[in-house]
């Protein structure tokens, strides 16, 4: 009996579970100075890859906004075709090494609006990463975007706080936006988080008053570092959020 339908469509009950778990910023930034950044794809995201005409739609010139950036390679993918990229991530450390990686000059210059917070900028002029506190964006008036890549960004954000992050990716999306979403499903009793399992319920309760949701992807990612979290099972999901 092939039961890989039935492993990829489960939706776990125990929901609640990981309400009360909590990184601070400190925590992630030591993630980057001790490389414990296993959530790094060297090679991109290949949903992102086999899904971007959909989400590109043929149009160029786009505003690209990837929350909690890293040092995605992606992010150059979208500057090479010409689209405007925007990041933000709390990592110094993970914004110059994708400067660095990705073989791009820059610059650094503070951002007025936000006491000790720096944006870089790449000389060509079309990626800008925000270093702060995702949270605290919205006061440097980076105005609104086309597309958001999520990948890695509403799974690590701590569950109590996801309304408000919510909030601020519902309050830069422009008319005509598309929003893909990729979130991860486990057995959230076996494994505290982060990376934090995101419900199908979840995605339309927080998105779901202004966003129409489609689901267009399901795959199993399991791998032999997952046993060491106590799981037996790991499976990403891509969603695409529209405007209604």
């Amino acid at each position: 009996m092939d039961n890989t339908g039935t492993l990829l469509d489960i939706e776990y009950p125990n929901t609640e579970v990981q309400k009360n778990q909590v990184r601070t910023l400190e925590e992630w930034q030591e993630k980057w100075v001790d490389r414990q950044t296993g959530f790094h794809k060297e090679q991109g995201h290949q949903l992102l890859k086999k899904h971007l005409d959909t989400f590109l739609k043929g149009k160029s010139g786009l505003r690209v906004f990837f929350p909690l950036c890293g040092k995605a390679v992606e992010m150059k993918w979208f500057a090479d075709r010409g689209h405007s990229v925007f990041g933000v991530e709390i990592s110094e450390l993970g914004i110059r090494e994708f400067f660095t990686e990705q073989n791009l000059s820059y610059s650094e210059e503070p951002i007025v609006e936000i006491p000790g917070a720096k944006v870089f900028k790449s000389s060509s002029g079309n990626i800008s990463l925000y270093c702060c506190n995702l949270f605290d964006l919205p006061r440097a008036n980076i105005g609104k975007f086309d597309r958001i890549w999520d990948r890695g960004a509403l799974v690590a954000i701590n569950p109590c706080d996801r309304q408000c992050y919510a909030d601020i990716m519902l309050s830069l999306m422009r008319k005509g936006f598309q929003y893909l979403l990729c979130v991860l499903s486990y057995d959230p009793t076996k494994h505290s988080g982060p990376p934090f399992y995101v419900p199908d319920a979840e995605i339309k309760r927080l998105f779901g008053s202004v966003c129409n949701s489609q689901c267009l992807e399901k795959v199993d990612i399991f791998e032999e570092r997952y046993k060491d979290w106590g799981l037996d099972c790991m499976v990403e999901k891509l969603y695409l959020l529209t405007e209604k």
